[in-house]
């Protein structure tokens, strides 16, 4: 019996025999395809090839295709339905057609997988005469092909337009014992008897929005074998969840419910739901799709949800999800390695997403038990109702209405959408709209794209010797422009880099031998057609004109050395924060970089300083940085980190950075040839953009010397701002502490006492600064005109005093600085001065009352 990943290998190598290029599968997101939400069959990625809009790498394509379909989330539980699910295909563009499909189809399944004939039945479209020809010709007995119509036969587009033809479909009969057990139990009976396992589109019109199909320039062939489907009719299970791709998640979430499954229908149904959701959430978040309120990100919150609710069926009141998930990237990562380089990240959105959502899951389900219980024999909730258990408790309306469905209720569908649409306008009013400013003449440019054509030599010289191929001017193609004139002019060959791949474009000069034309801007209309935006600053220019192209070294200098940086950026940030990291925009201008990930937090101070210093390590370290030319699927074996919604040509070109590298990107930017000439990278903030979003802004070289220069000025003028405040304050707290000084040294005159004659006033402070003491023992001596004084306080946790002798008692032989000395010895310390003033210090706080009792019999 053959596994599943045996079934996947046999089809793609059966393929090969018959010259087929292999592909790899493409991202659940489409690329460059606005009617699709998600990738939804293993033809979109070849579409553009379909439609003519595109040269294919092979008239002769293989794939194995992730693919994801919405239309099913309700359905799955049941034994076949599924969202995420591997689709095998095997596409000619415009070579081979239906007697070539069919005759392989037949030789697979048959031969390779060795699979009955008597098990196998056909269906094809009502009138498709040719087809039937060619099953009957390879031995398909006419009795076991049905003639069906166009809601079974007729494959229609990927999206709301595009390629679009009959078909033809092999199903796999499981007996008699599995199905309804009728007579005319046939292929398309609902029965779970037979199972469609592959079929065959012979791509034959191109269908507009409208509905309206005109046939392709050339017929081709699209076909699609269910991956889960396949398996299970080779390992001969009735359910796709019997076989191998399901068992071990079935058995995972047994374990974690305590459930045994196959014990009764509704704990079976939670099982296979929750075990289904799970790989497909995993695949979802792999290839970029984080949890939102629209377009996929909603697909992917309610999937999520939809998750949660049968697991507490099961009794999984508990975060289950990222269980199931880790059980899917153990089952599959070793034929998908992005599950298991983002794992840290789906587990991560995953574990959020159920904690947000188990807050308010329980309390969701008791509203709508009560808003059920109210509605009674109505057996309808209103819209209002559904809103708010989306609003607030973050149900999706499906989940609510398919709750509601399995207690007999129905929702107001209307009344939710324009509460939605509601919302939606509250919104509109709360946000600013920018407008987008366009490329002059794109229109007319990109529709002449197809006969222009440049090469770009800006990799290694930044000015050349050229030829005026095309100028256009004031939205028209012209032979001529002039001085004053904006134009978009295109060379033969250029070193100006368009800007593509969040690359700012080149700036520079175009000069010839009658004119002068300043380049502002240079763009992509077409993958091979650069235009160089600008204005004719002297005489005038021609098509056909010798130039010499002449970028700006300096500006192009900067764009370099902001665009390795971001290179070194991602690889810090992966080293900190982990290898599911990844890049979901940049920009590279010439005075800073801005780079935005997938992380689902702030980043920590330190973590921001430690990715500073790990590029800046790498900086120091002058690494070598160059690039390769390698076949996609050699240059993703050895490592290279793609764009996850990029599509790519057959040929890339690989950007490393070190050797061995430490960083390997597929890249057509512009960089330095060490990264050395970075000079010094900062992080100059990080913020978030979205859900699961971060904002990396950094600057490097002369940015990050403008940046340090202007940061080092403000610095300074806030130093010298607050040294101006400060020595304001210190003048105020002088002045109040004098004043206090005064207040507190009249009323001490009291505690005066005359001993032998003498006016002596030895008292106690609260802690006071020394020249606080000194100008309080001026107050005082001023006041008692004669008089020894001795002040003591605590100071910094430690004794201190100051003793005062007025002249006429110096005169006498009293001296200040013996009297200070002795009493800071009962202190454990010492001090002197002159007869007139002198202070002291002492160790031991405690003594401070004893040390000043001694005062009066020092006299």
């Amino acid at each position: 019996m053959m596994t599943s990943d045996e079934v996947r290998k046999a089809f793609l190598s059966f393929f090969e025999e018959k010259e087929h290029k292999i592909i790899p599968s493409s991202s659940l997101i489409p690329k460059g395809d606005p009617t699709l939400l998600l990738t939804t069959a293993g033809m979109v990625q070849f579409k553009p090839y379909f439609l003519g809009e595109a040269k294919p790498p092979h008239p002769r394509l293989a794939s194995c295709q992730k693919c994801f379909r919405t239309t099913d989330i309700e359905s799955v539980g049941d034994s076949t339905h599924l969202t995420f699910f591997e689709m095998l295909g095997n596409f000619s563009v415009g070579d081979y057609f239906k007697r070539e499909a069919i005759a392989w189809a037949w030789e697979f399944v048959t031969q390779r997988l060795k699979l009955p004939a008597e098990r196998l039945w056909v269906t094809i479209f009502l009138d498709d005469d040719e087809s039937f020809g060619y099953w009957r010709g390879i031995g398909v007995p006419e009795s076991k092909i049905i003639r069906c119509g166009e809601e079974h036969n007729f494959w229609g587009p990927a999206g709301d337009s595009g390629p679009c033809g009959p078909c033809s479909e092999i199903h796999y009969d499981f007996g008699e014992d599995v199905g309804c057990g009728k007579p005319s139990c046939r292929p398309n009976c609902a029965c779970g008897r037979f199972s469609e396992i592959w079929n065959l589109v012979f791509t034959q019109y191109n269908q507009d929005k409208k509905g309206k199909r005109a046939p392709l320039p050339k017929p081709n062939i699209d076909t699609g074998m269910g991956l889960e489907r396949t398996a299970a009719a080779v390992q001969n299970k009735p359910s796709v969840y019997q076989t191998d791709l399901f068992v071990p998640l079935i058995r995972r979430i047994a374990e974690l419910s305590g459930k045994k499954y196959g014990s009764n229908d509704k704990d079976d149904n939670a099982i296979r739901v929750v075990a289904e959701h799970g790989r497909g959430i995993a695949f979802l978040i792999a290839d970029g799709v984080i949890p939102s309120n629209e377009g996929r990100g909603y697909v992917l919150r309610r999937l999520l949800r939809r998750t949660s609710l049968f697991g507490r069926r099961l009794g999984l009141d508990k975060p289950f999800i990222d269980k199931m998930t880790e059980a899917t990237i153990k089952l599959m990562e070793h034929i998908y390695p992005e599950l298991k380089q983002r794992r840290e990240f789906i587990q991560q959105v995953v574990e959020n997403e159920e904690a947000r959502f188990g807050e308010t899951l329980s309390t969701g389900l008791e509203l709508l038990d009560g808003i059920m219980e109210k509605a009674g024999g109505k057996k309808r909730i209103s819209g209002t109702d559904a809103f708010k258990l989306y609003d607030t408790y973050g149900f999706p309306v499906e989940l609510t209405a398919e709750i509601a469905a399995d207690n007999g209720f129905s929702i107001d569908l209307k009344g939710f959408e324009q509460e939605m649409e509601k919302q939606r306008e509250r919104a509109r009013e709360a946000r600013v709209v920018t407008g987008k400013v366009t490329l002059r003449g794109e229109g007319e440019l990109r529709a002449r794209a197809t006969v222009l054509k440049n090469s770009f030599v800006g990799y290694d010289s930044l000015n050349c010797k050229s030829t005026i191929v095309d100028l256009s001017a004031d939205n028209k193609s012209v032979k001529a422009i002039k001085e004053g004139q904006e134009a978009n002019l295109i060379l033969e060959s250029t070193p100006f880099y368009g800007e593509m791949g969040g690359q700012v474009g080149d700036t520079g000069e175009i000069r010839g031998k009658s004119g002068r034309f300043l380049v502002t801007n240079t763009v992509h209309v077409a993958p091979d057609v650069i235009v160089h935006q600008g204005k004719v600053v002297e005489g005038s220019l021609n098509v056909g004109d010798e130039v010499e192209a002449i970028v700006d070294v300096e500006r192009r200098g900067d764009i370099a050395r902001n665009h390795t940086a971001t290179h070194l950026l991602q690889f810090a940030l992966r080293q900190v924060l982990g290898e599911y990291v990844q890049q979901r925009g940049s920009l590279v201008a010439s005075d800073h970089l801005r780079f935005d990930f997938s992380h689902l937090k702030a980043l920590t101070d330190k973590q921001i300083a430690e990715v500073n210093g790990i590029v800046n390590e790498r900086v120091r370290q002058n690494l070598k940085v160059y690039d390769e030319e390698l076949a996609y699927k050699e240059a993703i074996e050895v490592g290279a980190i793609a764009l996850f919604d990029e599509k790519y040509g057959d040929v890339v070109r690989v950007l490393k950075i070190g050797e061995p590298f430490i960083s390997a990107e597929l890249c057509g930017g512009t960089h330095v040839n060490a990264t050395g000439e970075i000079g010094y990278f900062h992080i100059i903030s990080e913020s978030s953009i979205g859900s699961g979003l971060r904002r990396i802004e950094a600057v490097t070289g002369r940015g990050a010397e403008e940046y340090v220069s202007q940061r080092l000025t403000d610095l300074q003028k806030a130093a010298e701002s607050s040294d101006a405040e400060l020595d304001k304050e210190r003048k105020r707290t002088l002045a109040l502490e004098m004043e206090l000084a005064r207040k507190t040294a009249e009323s001490l005159l009291a505690q005066a006492e005359v001993v032998k004659g003498v006016n002596v006033l030895a008292a106690k402070i609260p802690s006071a600064r020394m020249e606080i003491l000194r100008e309080m023992s001026d107050i005082i001596r001023d006041k008692l005109k004669s008089a020894i004084v001795v002040l003591g306080t605590i100071h910094q946790d430690k004794p201190a005093f100051l003793a005062a002798v007025t002249p006429d008692l110096v005169a006498k032989g009293y001296d200040a600085g013996k009297i200070v000395k002795q009493v800071a010895e009962v202190a454990g310390g010492s001090g002197g001065g002159k007869p007139g003033l002198a202070q002291a210090g002492g160790k031991d706080k405690k003594k401070l009352d004893e040390a000043l009792k001694l005062v009066k019999s020092l006299v």
